[in-house]
């Protein structure tokens, strides 16, 4: 049996390797957002090997690798898409701006490396769920993780699908999407993408100690809502289209909630 140790091990190495070889490709394509199109990929990955690693038997192993590698797969398919024939993301750009030539070796720390180890922490409820011989099974925490999951799946498919839609029409340049999930809350994609994560962390829970992967959920939302999501593009946006002040004065930041009446 695969202890936890050494499942965190090759996690951590499968991770980390990933990480470098996208590092070489943005070297190769003077692109560094190309590890935005491979994030989704790397929990799949880290999943499949945990999947291989382990013998557990459970029905439980079955679910969790099927969900990550529908979630991962479609996110990564759907930012390649998004961001086809457009270059180097803004973030980026600004970064290799200011650190000229260093950038490149900048990057495969600042960037690569890092997102490797998040990525490496956030996917703990994987590892757990997967290396548990118990409960065969499916408990209630196993089936309110997958309502958690298809909820949060729900709102990132459907936000990403009704935020494309607004912004193919060119009558919506410098508009503000403001309806559908878009009426509800200002990041109905970010929302969801912190639900998929208590998804899992629920199903590590119905397994016994798998309480330790509580910081796995809570990471993904802090990250979400205060760092790389939601104050990130509000910044900008606030500071792009004049009608996104009312629409926050309106609208729930990133919980669902019926709008402010104007």
């Amino acid at each position: 049996m695969t202890s936890l140790l050494q499942l965190l091990l090759s996690s951590f190495g499968a991770a980390v390797t990933l990480m470098i070889l996208v590092w070489v490709g943005s070297l190769v394509t003077r692109d560094a957002s190309i590890v935005d199109r491979v994030w989704g990929l790397g929990f799949v990955l880290v999943a499949w090997l945990a999947f291989v690693l382990t013998d557990a038997e459970t029905v439980r192993k079955m679910v969790v690798v099927a969900l990550v590698t529908l979630w991962g797969v479609r996110l990564s398919v759907y930012i390649t898409w998004r961001n086809w024939g457009k270059g180097e993301d803004y973030r980026y750009r600004e970064m290799r701006r200011k650190r000229g030539a260093q950038f490149p070796f900048i990057s495969l720390f600042s960037v690569f490396l890092l997102q490797a180890v998040i990525l490496w922490a956030v996917a703990a409820p994987l590892l757990q769920a997967q290396r548990a011989q118990g409960p065969d099974g499916m408990t209630w925490l196993d089936l309110a993780g997958i309502t958690v999951f298809a909820i949060g799946f729900f709102f990132e498919v459907v936000g990403d699908s009704q935020l494309a839609r607004f912004k193919a029409d060119p009558g919506n340049r410098g508009k503000v999407l403001n309806t559908g999930l878009w009426r509800y809350t200002r990041h109905p994609n970010y929302f969801g993408d912190a639900m998929v994560w208590w998804g899992f962390f629920l199903l590590a829970v119905a397994t016994p100690g798998g309480w330790w992967t509580f910081y796995s959920p809570v990471l993904m939302t802090f990250l979400l809502m205060k760092v790389s999501g939601v104050a990130l593009l509000e910044q900008s946006l606030r500071e792009t289209k004049p009608q996104y002040r009312d629409y926050v004065e309106r609208t729930s930041a990133f919980f669902p909630w019926p709008p402010k009446k104007a």
